[in-house]
């Protein structure tokens, strides 16, 4: 499964939703779900967006956990 970890990149920078919104133009809405990871999906110009404001690479605001299979 793929992580966003905008959440955490934020707390660590001790950013608010409004920051984060004023810095790259997403809405908040958009932010509040990439940080809970509720989004289903994610289109180029909003991940450019995010990584020039926020001055991350998509290697940075995304992860890969690869899932248990269930037995």
């Amino acid at each position: 499964m793929i992580y966003c970890r905008l959440g955490e990149i934020m707390e660590k920078r001790g950013l608010s939703n409004k920051d984060v919104v004023e810095k790259t133009g997403v809405s908040r809405n958009t932010i509040k779900g990439f940080q809970s990871n509720a989004s289903k999906r994610i289109d180029y110009e909003t991940l450019e967006k995010l990584c020039e404001g926020l001055d991350l690479t998509p290697g940075d605001l995304l992860i890969y956990k690869r899932e248990k299979p269930a037995e």
